[in-house]
């Protein structure tokens, strides 16, 4: 298997929205942010997948050191085996891909955030500095596009907290805000528990629940609107497979807002017709 083969095969195989958006790039953007992707998959399974802890910094620790070996000339994975060629091209640092680590890392270090301007730090090295990567592959020519490309990947990682909100609680991870639990009087180990812990007025706790997820993805879909109206009208065109990720997401979003309590017993997502169709209505109408 080539490099281009394992980072194609990690891209598709990942199921994400974000592989419906490469499929309408030219090659050479498709096959660097296809490689890129692949990056960003490799060492967030490091967080997901890995279930001791001492193993899971070994191998960011590993990752890290294969970044810098690599922008050396000594790429080892097949991964940034395939990256590399394309980095200088569409400016790709090392700085970018140790900021996602750094992120990965923080995972590892904490699971709770006290506030939201604590998460939006961990959001930015996990989504924003993405979006800022996968900007400049797209094709970006307005300084601009950076601040858009940050709050839309904020965007992105928020739809993704609330879509997770049951399958992170399993792994006794909960990333909603601290301060925000208390606003809507959601306690902790009832959240981990999913609303099952013993004692608890399953009725009261749904109820406090949805109105805490109706303000988290209220939130989550104003920093769309803010995301796209940061987008300069020069690179508008550009940034079609960053418009087609957004319309994926928040269709979803707006799918778990019409019933919040759904994401603690299942992963809400759309079928790939449906992914199909919305990128493929931003690529032909240019409209989300």
């Amino acid at each position: 298997m080539t490099p281009q083969d394992y980072v194609q095969q990690k891209a598709a195989a990942s199921g994400s929205s974000f592989y419906y958006a490469f499929l309408f790039l030219p090659p050479e953007r498709r096959a660097a942010i296809t490689a890129f992707y692949a990056f960003c998959r490799e060492v967030d399974d490091v967080v997901d997948e890995v279930s001791d802890p001492g193993v899971a910094q070994n191998k960011l620790a590993w990752w890290q050191h294969e970044v810098n070996q690599s922008f050396a000339g000594h790429a080892q994975h097949p991964v940034m085996r395939a990256l590399m060629p394309q980095a200088a091209d569409f400016g790709i640092e090392a700085r970018h891909l140790l900021a996602v680590i750094d992120g990965c890392q923080m995972d590892l270090d904490q699971n709770r955030y006290l506030d939201f301007a604590n998460l939006q730090r961990y959001c930015h090295l996990v989504a924003g500095v993405v979006g800022e990567v996968a900007a400049g592959i797209f094709g970006q020519t307005q300084a601009q596009t950076t601040d858009y490309a940050h709050r839309l990947g904020l965007a992105f990682q928020l739809t993704n907290i609330i879509r997770d909100v049951g399958e992170d609680a399993a792994r006794g991870r909960i990333y909603l805000p601290v301060n925000e639990l208390q606003r809507f009087d959601v306690k902790a180990h009832e959240l981990l528990k999913r609303g099952a812990a013993p004692g608890t007025d399953v009725a009261d706790f749904q109820r406090r629940f949805r109105a805490l997820m109706q303000f988290q993805c209220e939130r989550a879909l104003k920093t769309y609107d803010e995301a796209l109206a940061l987008l300069p009208e020069a690179d508008r065109r550009a940034q079609k497979p960053g418009l087609m990720m957004a319309s994926i997401y928040r269709t979803l979003l707006q799918e778990i807002a019409a019933d919040p309590l759904l994401v603690l017993s299942q992963r809400v997502s759309l079928t790939p017709l449906r992914k199909f169709w919305l990128a493929w209505k931003v690529q032909a109408l240019g409209r989300l």
